[in-house]
């Protein structure tokens, strides 16, 4: 008897809680994004989505930032301690080196043949024609000096000829050898490899900023001498020579350094580089065209200056373009 109390009192209070309520259905919101115009086009039902998402409006803006290249200092001037007639280059290629030297020796040789040997023989040619005029010399003393000048002059070609090979591998490493027979003492040669593509935004003449490895906490101002004649076919790259002053001598052939050089792409349309998304070779933005609504756009790009990008087409001022969930957009209009 006590067993069936005690459950029908039980029963009473089910009956109580849920006989004399009804069940109350709360409606779920639709926050679901809506893709449509084939992932052109995303709107969000939930405006509060959308604080997900930050914006950027585009203006026209200048464009300044650094490019950096590698680099080494691949010569130094020195002075000669012997009394030479010209200052020690000191590369820090060996082969550069050899060509240098035998570069000076061929023009050595050269001077030597033009201005003395030659000149000797010449006159001694005139003087045999003229003993041979007045029947003092023979045939053979004249078909000798005849004989002799030219083959001091075959000799002189031969020298110029040398010289070529040697000034042209002098080029390809970045130096001209005219400039390095008369650079002064205390210079310090910079070669760095600059991409084919950022060739456009460097000038002869103007300024750098070198920080070398040994040096990490101090800065240099180096000036671009030179650009070399030829780009590297493998790599792209094209060197360029800066001179950079070293009387104290703390800097030594065969340094490491880094070579920074302003450049500035004037007014332009650009984007933050995280905006930009590329599929299958195609570049997009993505656009706020309401208070809930994106919309995919392709753009064409050019260079990334520091953490912009250059737009050249595609784009507006005043276009308000996502910078922040570009990814989570990138999603939802491509499916993946």
């Amino acid at each position: 008897m006590k067993i069936l109390l005690k459950y029908s009192r039980l029963l009473i209070l089910l009956v109580y809680s849920c006989g004399g309520h009804k069940d109350k259905v709360e409606k779920v919101e639709n926050v679901t994004p809506q893709v449509s115009e084939n992932g052109k086009k995303i709107m969000f039902p939930n405006t509060g989505t959308m604080v997900f998402f930050e914006t950027e409006a585009l203006g026209t803006t200048t464009l300044n930032a650094d490019i950096t290249a590698p680099a080494k200092v691949a010569a130094t001037i020195v002075k000669s301690e012997e009394g030479a007639s010209q200052n020690i280059v000191l590369f820090e290629n060996p082969d550069l080196a050899g060509n240098y030297t035998l570069l000076i020796q061929h023009l050595i040789n050269i001077n030597q043949i033009q201005n003395v040997t030659l000149k000797k023989m010449e006159i001694e040619l005139e003087r045999v024609k003229d003993l041979s005029t007045h029947g003092a010399a023979t045939g053979k003393d004249l078909l000798d000096a005849q004989s002799a000048v030219s083959m001091e002059q075959t000799n002189l070609a031969n020298e110029r000829a040398a010289i070529i090979e040697h000034e042209t591998k002098l080029k390809a490493g970045g130096f001209q050898p005219e400039l390095m027979q008369k650079a002064s003492a205390g210079t310090a040669y910079i070669i760095c490899d600059l991409p084919e593509n950022q060739l456009s935004k460097v000038k002869e003449g103007s300024n750098c900023i070198i920080q070398f490895t040994s040096f990490p906490n101090e800065k240099f101002t180096g000036k671009i001498d030179d650009v070399a004649d030829m780009i590297d076919q493998s790599t792209r790259m094209v060197k360029l020579r800066v001179s950079i002053d070293n009387n104290n001598g703390k800097l030594k052939a065969g340094m490491f350094a880094t070579v920074s050089f302003g450049v500035s792409e004037g007014n332009t349309i650009n984007v933050s580089k995280n905006s930009v998304i590329t599929v299958q070779a195609k570049n997009y933005v993505f656009i706020k065209t309401s208070a809930n609504t994106f919309e995919r756009k392709e753009v064409e790009i050019g260079n990334q200056i520091g953490e912009r990008i250059i737009i050249f087409s595609g784009l507006k001022n005043g276009d308000a373009i996502a910078v922040k969930g570009v990814m989570q957009l990138k999603g939802l209009s491509f499916g993946y």
